[in-house]
Order: C-alpha cells, then sequence, then structure tokens
C-alpha cells in the first residue's frame, strides 16, 4: 500500500489527489471520532472540574483494572504484583507503581509483542509506528478506545478555546507529503472535504512560494490552526514579513504538537494569526497526554495517564527530571512506568487558571533545526523519513553546506543495502535530488549536555530557545 502511495499519488492530477486526501481524511475521521470518543469526551468534560480527590480516585480505579488485565493476559506483566489495597487512593496508586520497575524504550524494542493483550483479536487493533524522532522506529498496536480517549483529550482543551466540533474547517501544516516535491507552482496545499482541512505541504516553503502562502491562508475557510510549530513559526514570519496578518478572532485558536513549542515561535505565531496557541504533549506510544490552558502550563490529562517525574532538581516551588509515563486507557499494549526520554518541569503549586491535578511548567521534548535544500527551503521535522525503518536504531541529520547532508545512522542487525536505498528515497521525497544525502554508520550519537541528541542539527537552519 505504501508502495502503491509512493508511486501513484504524485503523478495524479490535483483533483484526484484533493480524492485521497479526502478518502484518507475520511478513514482519519472514523477511527478517532468514534461513539466512545464521544462518551468520554462529555464524561472529561465534566471530570475535568471535579475536586483533585476525586480525580485521584478515577486513577486508581483505571490503574488497578489495567495492572488486572496485565497479569491476565500480557505475557511481559505475568508476574506483576496484585494492586496496593490502600484505603487511601493517592497512597494505593504510589505503592502500585513503586513496585513496578521503569520500563525503558530498547525493553521494550527487543520484544513488542510480548506487550500485547492477549485477549484482544490482532485484526480489531490499530498498527502504528514510533514517530522516528531519534530514528527509533518501534511497532506499536492500540484500541480503538484508546486512540478515541487520546482525542477526547485533544478535544476538550479545543472545545474550552471555542472550536466546537471535529468537523469545523481547518488549516493543518504536519509532515505528510501532501503535494509532490516536484511541484514547482500553487496551489502547495491540498483539500480533505470530508473532514474540511486545508493541508499544506511543508517542503515548499521558499521566499518564492510565500505569496502563494499568505493568500491562500487568507483565502482558505479556517476554525483552528494545526500542526508543528516549527511550520507554523515559517508561515507567521510571512504573514508578519507581508503585513498581512490575520485579523482578530478570525480563527479561535493554533494548536501546535509534536516539537518542543518555543517562547520566540508562540510571540510571533500569536501575532500573526491574531489567536492564542495552545500547546499539546503526547506521544505516538499514547500514553500520556498533557494540554495547555489559558496560563500557558500544560496540565495532566489524568483520567489518561499518570505522570512521575525522577527528580534532578527540586525546589519548594517545582521538581524537574525525566518522565516515567503510564497510561491508564484500554491499551493493547499496557506501559507501566515508561521512561519516555523527555523532561518536565512539575509545579507544586495549584495553576492559577483553577483546573485541579497536576500541572507542569514545561516539557523539554523534541527541537529540531530546519534542514536548507540549495534552492531555498527550509524544512524541519523529518521523522517521517525514519517512521517506517525498523532496520534503522538511531538517526541524526547533520548539515552545514547548503547542498548537502550527512546523515549518522546507527543500524540494527537487520540494516542491509536496501534500508540505505529506502531511507535514500524517503529524503528524495521531501528534500529534492539538487542535494547530497551522505549516510554514515556509526556505533552511537553524541549527546548534547542534557542527555539527548537533536534529530537535526544544522549550522544553517539553527533553532535556539
Amino acid at each position: 500500500m505504501n508502495f502503491l502511495y509512493d508511486a501513484v499519488y504524485p503523478v495524479l492530477p490535483t483533483f484526484a489527489q484533493n480524492w485521497v486526501c479526502s478518502a484518507a481524511g475520511y478513514a482519519h475521521f472514523r477511527s478517532r471520532f468514534n461513539p466512545h470518543f464521544r462518551r468520554k469526551l462529555a464524561e472529561w468534560e465534566q471530570t475535568a472540574h471535579w475536586p483533585l480527590e476525586r480525580i485521584v480516585g478515577l486513577q486508581r480505579e483505571r490503574l488497578d483494572v489495567l495492572v488486572g488485565r496485565a497479569r491476565q493476559h500480557v505475557p511481559h506483566y505475568r508476574d506483576l504484583p496484585e494492586p496496593s489495597t490502600s484505603q487511601d487512593a493517592g497512597s494505593a496508586i504510589a505503592e502500585t507503581l513503586a513496585a513496578i520497575r521503569p520500563l525503558e524504550k530498547a525493553e521494550y524494542g527487543l520484544e513488542p509483542t510480548s506487550f500485547l493483550d492477549q485477549s484482544l483479536p490482532r485484526r480489531q487493533l490499530i498498527q502504528g509506528q514510533t514517530s522516528g524522532t531519534t530514528g527509533t522506529c518501534l511497532p506499536l498496536w492500540c484500541t480503538p478506545e484508546t486512540l478515541a480517549e487520546e482525542h477526547a483529550t485533544v478535544w476538550r482543551m479545543r472545545r474550552s478555546c471555542g472550536v466546537e466540533d471535529p468537523s469545523v474547517p481547518n488549516l493543518t501544516f504536519n509532515g505528510n507529503i501532501v503535494v509532490p516535491f516536484k511541484q514547482t507552482r500553487p496551489p502547495y496545499w491540498r483539500r480533505s472535504a470530508y473532514d474540511n482541512r486545508t493541508l499544506f505541504s511543508i517542503y515548499h516553503m521558499t521566499s518564492a512560494n510565500w505569496t502563494a502562502y499568505v493568500d491562500e491562508v487568507h483565502a482558505a475557510p479556517a476554525r483552528y490552526v494545526e500542526g508543528y510549530p516549527s511550520a507554523i513559526h515559517l508561515v507567521a514570519r510571512a504573514l508578519l514579513d507581508a503585513h498581512r496578518p490575520l485579523p482578530p478572532d478570525r480563527v479561535a485558536a493554533v494548536f501546535t504538537s509534536s516539537e518542543s513549542l518555543l517562547e520566540l515561535q508562540r510571540d510571533d505565531i500569536e501575532k500573526a494569526f491574531g489567536a492564542p496557541v495552545m500547546d499539546r504533549y503526547g506521544v505516538s506510544e499514547k500514553v500520556v497526554s498533557m494540554t495547555a490552558c489559558s496560563e500557558r502550563r500544560l496540565h495532566v490529562d489524568m483520567e489518561f495517564c499518570i505522570v512521575e517525574v525522577e527528580a534532578i532538581d527540586e525546589t519548594d516551588d517545582y521538581v524537574t527530571g525525566p518522565l516515567l509515563v503510564t497510561g491508564l486507557s484500554p491499551h493493547a499494549t499496557p506501559m507501566f512506568r515508561y521512561r519516555i526520554g523527555d523532561v518536565g518541569t512539575r509545579s507544586k503549586h495549584p495553576c492559577p487558571c483553577g483546573r485541579p491535578g497536576d500541572v507542569f511548567l514545561d516539557v523539554d521534548g523534541r527541537i529540531e533545526d530546519y534542514v536548507l535544500t540549495p534552492d531555498g527551503r527550509q524544512i524541519g521535522r523529518l521523522d517521517h523519513i525514519f517512521k517506517r525503518q525498523p532496520d534503522v536504531a538511531e538517526a541524526q541529520i547533520l548539515q552545514s553546506l547548503p547542498d548537502s547532508l550527512e546523515v549518522l545512522i546507527v543500524p540494527r542487525p537487520s540494516y542491509s543495502p536496501s534500508t540505505e536505498t529506502k531511507l535514500k528515497r524517503e529524503f528524495r521525497a521531501r528534500l529534492g535530488d539538487q542535494i547530497q544525502v551522505e549516510i554514515q554508520l556509526c556505533d552511537s550519537i553524541p549527546r548534547e549536555a542534557n542527555g539527548k541528541f537533536r534529530a537535526v542539527k544544522s549550522q544553517l537552519g539553527r533553532i535556539d530557545a
């Protein structure tokens, strides 16, 4: 199916590509916004206002059910201790989790099928992969209920901003290749009629094309904007440089995710789109969700997950450290105390917005630079290149010259010449033929001072906080 898409879609006329996008929009919409989504959204719009003790009680109930199912049906967790019987819900959660050792990504990657709930028919599960942000592509499975619940957390936030329904018109800026790279004339966007989305290409953003982007942002109907902050920020700068920001209240909000949102990006986006930026933190494993409030803080969606912090810095006001996350949805692959690889700072005080529960001041997740192509395109968030590459353990893209890239690859044992051919094809689809791509195999990738590494590290398209 992927080969058919890669081979056929680029040669279709624009109207036919719009049909394909609409068909994908139909599948996207139906899989996420099912009756379970509607029930949970209605329920969780109420629980958001519950007293904290009652929310923790709900967490405890969901955790106990998940541990019970894992003990019975998940091979990796057959030896889990029984949940705590403490009468206090908070103490019970702490005791139950303390008896479970943290789960590393590498451990999951060794035998992912051992995490599958054996009572669930495989044909009913939704299969995917981790995002490939660091080149680590792991197979994932989730239930339709988990997917629906994740989107219930998203739409609880969006409805609080006045965006009432998933079917309202929107502008989307993400990594999907909706416009063939070799196309040199507008439109640099496609329409998904079923879910009212205008899908913009993030691979055609050059100075010569900005007028077309700015015109379409003004012309396309939209109640909200969503996508990668790096891509939306480039459009925001184009709107501001053209002295054509959107009028206030034209859109209700701009919803960002998948990358760390920098303050310089937030300021420009809010000026250009005349609307607040509402950020969200989530992961492909669907075991954590944090959504923004009016105070620009990230609230843990406690009905959906539990987030622990392994303290490396602590004061009377906050605690900072790596995150351990536990999903609470009816998951196909339960993950308890999953070390996701990101660092967060949790406040020790209630949020001024009034919403009870755990709240984070920031999460240090994915910060990536832009790649600059010889024809002047600025392209960020290239994780899609590695999303279908299980033979790659880790990867990093380095750029010091405008006409070449160096790609560091930590190979898995299954890596072969055909893997390299596939990788180069993915690079060409997003970056074109003018830029040289040199792949180098290595044993490890150097980390930054915080223990992580940038998936894209460029001397030409540097992003700094």
